[in-house]
């Protein structure tokens, strides 16, 4: 049994960190990919005292499809077979995988950057990371990209997360750059309606998906001609998946890629999937059409929801509507994030936090949003809405929700937030 290493990736480094990973793995060791500068949580985690799978493989830090971040265990072979799935769904799309050129503008430590390598490397295929700032200059992201050797001479595919393909599409860059892709994964969170409209308005061949570090990523994907002819959700299952819904409405997930495990606390491994093989994520779904190739569709999370005056209510669901409607009425609203506030009288409201497009606090922005949900039901309308211009994502596109209630309390404690009741 090989040990377990630890890999710190550098954003600015990525081929780097990539390189070390490949030598790690040859030597059969395990390895904990973190971001640059982040220590290992402080368990005792060693593969010969806790019976690890033989071989080598990657524990990796989950982006909270299953509730609370966890640890993953996955062997090699995982990693294998969920490139073999992605492959043989963009042959049957008429994509040659190694003829593709795949283009990385995600954090390697996730699973979201990770699996865009390590396809390529299965395939064949030619890849080519991108630095995060120039995801942020398109004009520049355009010009890199166009000195790449295969630029024009292979079939594009990408991988982006919605905060991502916003800030192209608000570009002309962006949206040309974006334009020349054959393929475009988008996922790590719910794909708001009107990027959605935008990008089929545009023609770009947007391929909405689901999946989760527990799943060595995608697990299902809507295929770009199905996404232009203005079919919604995330996409059929790949080979090799099956889906249901659990008793509380949640997805379930039976793979043979699954993580082999999880660690808890003490480093100890935990079983990740239900005696009949099933792995049980929080993402509230449905699924339409048949059961043996059903159409997914996500509605929210079951971790989000609160409970307000005797209503459940699931934030994510209202960011998207929220987000949706203000834009629709010119509100240069850029991020929401709804959050549940102890209450006495309801249990708990929501207050929501606000980033505008520009530093510049809108006159009039809080009043036209408090205006915009004034009919909706009063467990969905926020009680507090706070400008919080940092609001942001993680570098996976998803929305660390205990940071920003620890921000939220942080904000009161200090009696030095602005309040719009």
């Amino acid at each position: 049994m090989g040990s377990l290493r630890v890999l710190h990736c550098d954003p600015a480094q990525p081929d780097q960190a990539a390189a070390a990973l490949e030598a790690n793995l040859a030597d059969g060791s395990w390895v904990r990919l973190l971001p640059s500068g982040v220590q290992p949580e402080r368990q005792d985690m060693d593969p010969d005292g806790q019976h690890w799978p033989p071989g080598s493989g990657l524990v990796l830090s989950t982006g909270g499809s299953s509730g609370a971040r966890q640890l993953c265990l996955h062997p090699l072979s995982n990693l294998d077979r969920s490139a073999e799935a992605s492959a043989s769904w963009l042959e049957a799309i008429g994509l040659k995988p190694a003829s593709t050129l795949v283009w990385n503008p995600l954090p390697f430590q996730h699973v979201s950057g990770l699996m865009p390598w390590w396809r390529a490397r299965q395939w064949g295929a030619d890849h080519a990371w991108i630095q995060p700032a120039l995801i942020k200059q398109p004009a520049l992201l355009l010009q890199h990209s166009r000195r790449h050797p295969h630029w024009h001479q292979r079939q594009m595919v990408l991988s982006l997360v919605p905060t991502q393909l916003r800030r192209l599409l608000a570009d002309p860059c962006g949206r040309s750059w974006l334009g020349e892709m054959a393929v475009i994964w988008v996922g790590g969170a719910a794909l708001p309606t009107d990027l959605a409209d935008q990008s089929r308005d545009l023609g770009i061949r947007l391929a909405p998906c689901y999946g989760a570090t527990e799943t060595a990523a995608m697990v299902t994907a809507q295929a770009p001609l199905d996404f232009l002819a203005g079919t919604g959700g995330c996409g059929r299952p790949l080979d090799g998946v099956r889906l249901r819904l659990n008793h509380q409405g949640a997805l379930a997930v039976h793979c043979d890629r699954l993580a082999v495990a999880r660690l808890d606390g003490t480093g100890g491994l935990c079983a990740l999937s239900d005696v009949n093989g099933w792995w049980h994520s929080a993402d509230l779904a449905e699924l339409e059409g048949s059961p043996a190739d059903p159409q997914l569709h996500l509605l929210g999370r079951i971790d989000d929801a609160i409970h307000s005056g005797g209503v459940t209510v699931f934030p994510s669901q209202l960011e998207q509507r929220l987000l949706t409607e203000a834009r629709r009425q010119g509100l240069p609203l850029d991020a929401v994030l709804l959050l549940g506030l102890q209450n006495r009288e309801w249990g708990e409201r929501l207050v929501a936090l606000v980033r505008w497009t520009s530093v510049e606090l809108p006159s009039d922005g809080l009043d036209r949003l408090r205006r915009l949900v004034s009919d909706w039901p009063a467990p969905e309308r926020p009680l507090s809405w706070i400008h919080c211009q940092e609001l942001e994502c993680t570098s996976a596109g998803k929305w660390d929700r205990l940071r920003w209630q620890k921000w939220l309390a942080a904000q009161q404690s200090a009696q030095s937030s602005t309040q719009y009741c």
